[in-house]
């Protein structure tokens, strides 16, 4: 079923064209990856089908109370609001009703004994009930805290840029919407978080539309991918893995088709030149078919970043840290460290936001002062560094300019002498786009000249901090395979699981403030390793006999009481409901769509259920050792 219908789009910026008259249509629960180099105008189309920026022409068709959830890559959010506040935004009834539960909870939480507010709260409690809103409040809490936002009454300027762009996520996770659009919702995630986001992203009620580097987020969540290119949309049913397939099926036709039109216009050309015989008319006709065989192009030059940049010669030292501590007041980032890194290392650092990871870079790169150790650097080492703030960019010059501030040429491996102008060339960048400001690019592109700035100085050694940031996919596999080739030494920062297993083969883990654990081996790997541990502990718990607590809670508090007392009325209805599917499951018959619309309901009603009674546990336990305690 159609929710929305696009016809005929037209937009350009300057004298380049973003769409050039697309038409597509999203269908209800459609799973959706836009990709395209950077610059192409991806975000543009998001905000275009979000209404936050405008058309030069085309038709968009969609029911009168199609709503749409908009995330974008840097969110703005009022500094004022608390976490609630800023989640339960917006005019729909439940938001309304949910917004007035936990304002009226706070305020009996500083006056437990007003009865005005008593009853204040029974009436809203009503209110829930009404609007069936327990289970959107209880899924927004779970949200932010799988996102790792627990303090839900903090004001928003009080939170860390990371936890900022957390709350943004649960904002439009939360909201009630047709369509969620997602630009770039991984950048600056964490794994964990990332994983999080993956597996609940396919439960979504609504059609959901993003823009993401990470592709195995696209590979296990789309199930179309629309790829945008010099202004034209392809659309590949299924996954990223099969867009990649068809999209060198259709690579390959236009080589063929291209071959078949140069050679039906060179017979043409050669019956023109022998002046064969015809009446004038058709000699017209073949005069014009010749001029517009001319006139079509087709799109088979493609600019690819495939190339072996010379590196400097490394020797038997590279880099050694020994004993080496690091702290910021009361945080110590890293404590008693030691790593030797030998030629051809590739080396990932991973850990969540704030752990560290960038600090470890920067001393390495001796950017940074460890408060003891020691560094010990090769003196053939010659240090490349591409880090996360590219900020130092004169915006003032020219692209060629700023490259030839690195080197007008560059060596491969091959000997080959590659100009300034070649290479902004393998990077997608146009003879005439050379000469634009940088301050007319989008961050993407800038991105990746920078990317390149850095390579252009024949490092032996490459720092790569958060590389795959704000990097189209395109871009992103061209550099794993330049790194393959690399022959120097490579340490990566990175939250990209797929960039990480194509890349590394040792990882420097912040698991701990202040501990760190090396292990050989790519990322999933690394997580496996973690997975058994995990299980090996859980089994071992199950067999120790429970501790008791030093700080028993007394009671429940009111929030677990009011659920305690509601929970087994739910479970109930959550069972009573899977009966009443079961039956319209079989009532279906050959009813494919509605069978399938059912299971697809079935599913997401047995995992409500198996929350509600994982949570029923909990709180059972919890009730019990209170009990035993009075006891």
């Amino acid at each position: 079923m159609s929710i929305l219908s696009v016809e005929q789009l037209h937009k350009s910026y300057g004298d380049k064209v973003l769409f050039d008259s697309i038409s597509f249509t999203i269908t209800k629960k459609e799973r959706i990856g836009l990709i395209g180099v950077n610059g192409t105008g991806k975000s543009t189309l998001l905000k275009v089908i979000a209404g936050l920026d405008s058309k030069e022409s085309g038709t968009m068709n969609h029911a009168n109370d199609f709503r749409v959830e908009y995330l974008n890559q840097d969110p703005e959010l009022e500094m004022e609001l608390t976490v609630l506040e800023q989640i339960y935004y917006g005019d729909s009834t439940i938001m309304k009703v949910m917004r007035g539960y936990e304002q009226t909870l706070l305020e009996l939480e500083g006056d437990p004994e007003n009865p005005k507010l008593q009853n204040k709260l029974l009436q809203v409690q009503q209110q829930m009930d009404e609007h069936a809103a327990w289970d959107a409040n209880s899924t927004a809490k779970t949200i932010l805290t799988k996102l790792g936002v627990t303090d839900f009454n903090k004001k928003t300027m009080y939170l860390s840029g990371g936890q900022k762009k957390r709350v943004a996520i649960a904002k439009a996770l939360i909201q009630p919407a047709d369509l969620l659009i997602l630009d770039e919702p991984t950048n600056h995630l964490d794994n964990e978080t990332i994983e999080w986001l993956e597996g609940y992203l396919p439960q979504y009620k609504g059609a959901l539309i993003l823009v993401t580097h990470d592709r195995y987020v696209l590979n296990r969540i789309t199930n179309r991918i629309y790829e945008l290119d010099k202004g034209k949309l392809y659309i590949y049913d299924g996954n990223y893995q099969m867009f990649l397939e068809k999209k060198a099926e259709r690579e390959e036709l236009e080589i063929q088709d291209e071959q078949k039109h140069k050679n039906t216009l060179k017979r043409e050309i050669e019956w023109l030149k022998r002046g064969a015989k015809a009446r004038s008319t058709k000699q017209k006709a073949r005069i014009q078919r010749v001029e517009q065989l001319k006139e079509v192009k087709h799109d088979t030059n493609k600019q690819s970043l495939d190339f072996q940049v010379g590196s400097n010669r490394l020797g038997k030292k590279v880099l050694e840290l020994e004993h080496v501590s690091k702290s910021f007041g009361d945080i110590n980032l890293l404590e008693d460290f030691n790593l030797l890194v030998t030629p051809e290392d590739r080396i990932g650092i991973i850990g969540a936001n704030g752990s560290g990871k960038t600090t470890l870079l920067n001393i390495m790169a001796q950017r940074e002062t460890p408060d003891s150790g020691s560094i010990d650097v090769g003196s053939t080492v010659k240090i490349g560094y591409y880090t996360q703030d590219h900020s130092e960019m004169d915006e003032s010059l020219r692209i060629i300019e700023y490259i030839r501030a690195v080197a007008e040429v560059v060596h491969t491996a091959d000997g080959e002498v590659i100009t300034a102008e070649q290479m902004l060339e393998r990077f997608m960048f146009s003879r005439a786009q050379q000469w634009t400001y940088i301050k007319k690019l989008s961050g993407g592109e800038r991105r990746r000249l920078y990317l390149l700035r850095v390579l252009m100085e024949e490092p032996n050694v490459l720092f790569l901090d958060e590389p795959t940031n704000d990097l189209d996919t395109q871009t992103l596999g061209v550099l794993e395979d330049y790194l393959d080739q690399f022959p120097g030494v490579v340490i990566t920062v990175s939250h990209d699981r797929y960039f990480l297993d194509r890349v590394v083969d040792k990882l420097i883990a912040f698991e701990q403030t202040g501990k760190t654990n090396q292990f050989y081996g790519n990322y999933t790997e690394y997580l496996e390793k973690n997975k058994l541990e995990q299980k090996s502990a859980d089994d071992k718990s199950k067999k120790e006999p429970r501790k008791s607590r030093n700080n028993k809670k007394q009671k429940l508090s009111y929030k677990e009481q009011q659920e305690w007392d509601k929970i087994e009325d739910k479970i109930a209805g959550l069972e009573e409901k899977l009966e009443t599917i079961a039956a319209d499951i079989a009532a279906a018959g050959s009813d494919l769509g509605k069978v399938q619309e059912l299971y697809q309901n079935q599913e997401d009603t047995e995992t409500e259920l198996e929350h509600a009674m994982d949570r029923w546990t909990e709180l059972s336990i919890l009730v019990e050792e209170i009990e035993n305690d009075k006891a």
